[in-house]
């Protein structure tokens, strides 16, 4: 009898230093599986949550309903950097550090949207290449601002012009560039000292493993710490479908509100379950003889 392979998300506590590539390699070697992702890259300097995905659960990155993040940053006021943090080259020296008061000014007036344009140190890719490696050629092209959010900014100060910040934002907001940007407006400008993820995708630091804490438990160990696939969408609401129409969803058919008694909103986004508990994720879809819900993706071999 074949072993079934190991799936679920692994919520792995990233340490500094390493890529999140190198994370998800290690993850391949440490549950025996080929079929591993993530869902948010973190830089090399960066540590805290990174939400791997292993086995059939790596289906599900594309369809990632959560997209507020957390993180605690150490913000370095009165240089530049051409990497936006303290491990790249300096490019400017400022002495003129301003009063506490007008950094939180200054910080917390990013809270809300604003555009953000991505630093060219960073894997997006323009014309098939990645910015970072034109920016290692010395290479420097034009990037659209995205349009990022701010949910919260809470920020103290620490020494030598460094302060820490606690920030809760959007998904490809970039901490490095709002540490520059609050840095711009300061007019004294700002560099990235420190970065860690302390929440992606409803999962806390408190929840994670470190890499070096997998290596030293036994397989069955680490298989316990897989959390069930649906856990990505436990924020969604849960549908319950009978044996007959879980029949019908799974063989792709659309399985009509009317039918079912209920009432969601068009485009929302469902969890559905049948009789083994949790099987796809839904969507409310319209159609001629009204809406209806659709599996988006079924999670089960």
């Amino acid at each position: 009898m074949e072993n079934k392979e190991p799936s679920g998300v692994l919520v792995v506590n990233k340490h500094s230093g390493v890529t999140s590539h190198d994370i998800v390699n290690k993850i391949r070697r440490l549950y025996g599986t080929a079929r591993v992702g993530h869902t948010g890259t973190l830089d090399p300097m960066a540590s805290g949550v990174l939400v791997v995905l292993v086995g059939r659960t790596a289906k599900a990155a594309e369809y990632l309903v959560s997209d507020r993040k957390k993180y605690r940053a150490q913000m370095k006021l009165g240089l530049t950097t051409d990497t936006e943090d303290t491990s790249g080259e300096i490019l400017s020296f400022s002495d003129d550090i301003p009063d506490f008061d007008s950094v939180i000014r200054a910080a917390e007036s990013f809270v809300g949207e604003y555009d953000q344009i991505p630093p060219m140190y960073s894997a997006l890719k323009v014309g098939g290449q990645k910015l970072c490696d034109l920016a290692r050629r010395g290479v420097t092209v034009e990037r659209k601002p995205r349009r990022v959010q701010i949910y919260s900014l809470d920020i103290s100060a620490a020494e030598n012009g460094v302060y820490s910040l606690d920030v809760s934002c959007s998904s490809g907001t970039y901490i490095r560039t709002l540490c520059a940007d609050i840095g711009a407006s300061l007019g004294c400008g700002a560099a990235m000292a420190a970065l860690e993820r302390t929440e992606a995708g409803g999962f806390s630091i408190e929840a994670s493993v470190t890499l070096s804490s997998l290596e030293e438990m036994t397989f069955d160990e680490r298989l316990s710490l897989l959390i069930p696939t649906e856990a990505l969408f436990s924020a969604l609401p849960r549908v319950a479908l009978p044996p007959f129409y879980e029949k019908l969803c799974r063989n792709g058919c659309e399985i009509y509100q009317s039918k079912i008694k209920t009432s969601f909103s068009l485009g929302e986004k469902l969890s559905l379950y049948g009789s083994d508990g949790f099987f796809a994720l839904g969507e409310v879809r319209d159609y001629p003889d009204g809406t209806a819900i659709k599996a988006l993706k079924l999670f089960e071999i």
